[in-house]
């Protein structure tokens, strides 16, 4: 609360007396009995001043949180550029996976191709276990140098591959763990510079996800039939190279590092109970949260509600809502708290999920999609926020986000081969299955998380986390 300098309250007139100020009368200068000044030629010795109590420390720079300026905001613009690289492409990958079973790898089955972006994705969280503390110790530029690199050169040896293991090694493992080394320092840095507005500026950091796998899906639907797996694939690596000197020219550090590694494991965070019971819904929801981008465009051509050319636009149109779940959800939790609004587009999230089932034509399937995609992007994007909440100070941030990744991270890695599993082959695909799979794993994240919120107000008697 801001103190006004200007008012001030007094219990008595005595009061308003003394704490009003007196006129001053330099030290040659005395008053007579009558009031007048008289001016002394030998003052007397100045009494020695009485001690001061000792005032309090002033905070430091790395407590000033600046809450904006070009520097704070050029970090956002820095970390929409690693969004883009890591999410965006994950985001993608729906597109690959229609390509791969038509094409490319059409002798694997669905859970097998999807093993590739689950791995993609599921190493983009589990690589967070070492970059949190090593982020914390102050390696976060050799973080950004290395994952940028290896998430370049995957894509570009994607291009080249003509084999399910070439496939894994370059789209699925080199580039999910150049993702897991940017992915959660671009979003850690963002607590040095906000505090007030920090759901809001991991919001429009977390917007070049959907951005990105709005334009991906159609360059590659495009340029594929026209130039070949090849240079589609090597077109979208080209952007990713540029989009990589972004992060690398403007993002720095603003809080000296501890100039050691953190644990891996945060103990403390152990006995925090809402945090453990904001993980295990985490691990829920990304069991089940990816599903749809996964298997939305074979849905529409297993029923023949999209045509095949429009059917990988259903991907685009889930990014196209995305970019409003990661903006306005977080502008929103600023003011009502992360957690109460994560609640909220998890159990939204949860809703659509079931509503899958009704959709019949291509209408329907739009309208879905785009809200799906809305409330979806909304649980990715709030979730560093929250674990930034549910840390006790700054430097444990890194810690904490690694070990939240690694849960949601092994989430991923088995949630959509699950999913693929549980549809089986194409002749008969069991959907009812899969989307209750998905349907009741966005339910049950959606109690933890509301559990979770109830612990945190009996602890701080607040409902904003």
């Amino acid at each position: 609360m801001e103190r006004d300098t200007e008012k001030a309250t007094y219990t008595s007139e005595s009061d308003r007396t003394d704490a009003e100020p007196s006129i001053q009368i330099p030290d040659d200068k005395t008053s007579n009995a009558d009031g007048v000044i008289m001016v002394n030629d030998h003052p007397p010795p100045t009494a020695p001043a009485k001690p001061e109590e000792p005032s309090p420390t002033p905070p430091t720079a790395a407590d000033q949180v600046p809450d904006g300026g070009l520097t704070a905001w050029l970090q956002v613009v820095g970390s929409a550029a690693i969004l883009v690289n890591t999410w965006g492409m994950i985001n993608t990958f729906g597109v690959f996976q229609a390509y791969y079973e038509a094409h490319l790898l059409k002798e694997h089955s669905s859970s097998d191709i999807s093993w590739i972006g689950s791995t993609q994705a599921a190493l983009l969280f589990l690589v967070g276990v070492f970059a949190g503390p090593l982020y914390d110790a102050g390696y976060f530029r050799q973080l950004l140098m290395v994952g940028l690199f290896l998430i370049v050169l995957g894509q570009f040896m994607t291009s080249l591959c003509t084999s399910y293991w070439q496939v894994m090694l370059a789209q699925g493992i080199a580039m999910g763990v150049g993702m897991g080394l940017t992915f959660l320092p671009s979003a850690a840095i963002l607590g040095q510079y906000f505090s007030r507005h920090r759901a809001l500026a991991l919001g429009l950091a977390s917007a070049g996800s959907p951005v990105a796998g709005t334009i991906f899906p159609i360059m590659f639907s495009r340029l594929q039939p026209a130039v070949g797996f090849g240079w589609a694939t090597r077109a979208i690596a080209f952007i990713l190279l540029g989009m990589s000197a972004v992060p690398l020219v403007f993002m720095r550090t603003r809080v000296p590092p501890t100039g050691k590694a953190r644990a891996i494991i945060d103990r403390s965070a152990l006995r925090d109970v809402p945090f453990v019971l904001f993980v295990t819904g985490g691990l829920f929801a990304f069991l089940t949260l990816y599903v749809a981008f996964f298997y939305i465009t074979l849905f529409a051509t297993s029923h023949g509600v999209a045509s095949d050319s429009f059917a990988p636009y259903l991907v685009t149109l889930l990014n196209v809502g995305s970019i409003l779940g990661r903006i306005i959800p977080n502008a929103l939790a600023d003011r009502w708290g992360a957690l109460n609004v994560m609640i909220a587009c998890t159990f939204c999230s949860a809703v659509l999920a079931f509503g899958w089932l009704g959709v019949r034509d291509l209408g329907g399937s739009v309208v879905y999609v785009l809200l799906y995609g809305a409330f979806s992007g909304g649980v990715v994007s709030l979730t560093p926020s929250v674990i930034v909440g549910l840390s006790p100070d700054m430097g444990r941030v890194g810690a904490r986000m690694g070990m939240s990744f690694v849960v949601s991270g092994a989430a991923i890695l088995v949630g959509t081969p699950i999913a693929g599993a549980i549809l089986g082959n194409e002749e008969n695909p069991q959907w009812l299955g899969t989307i209750l799979y998905a349907a009741f794993g966005l339910v049950v994240a959606t109690l933890f998380y509301s559990v979770s919120r109830f612990l945190m107000y009996r602890q701080k008697g607040d409902w904003k986390a």
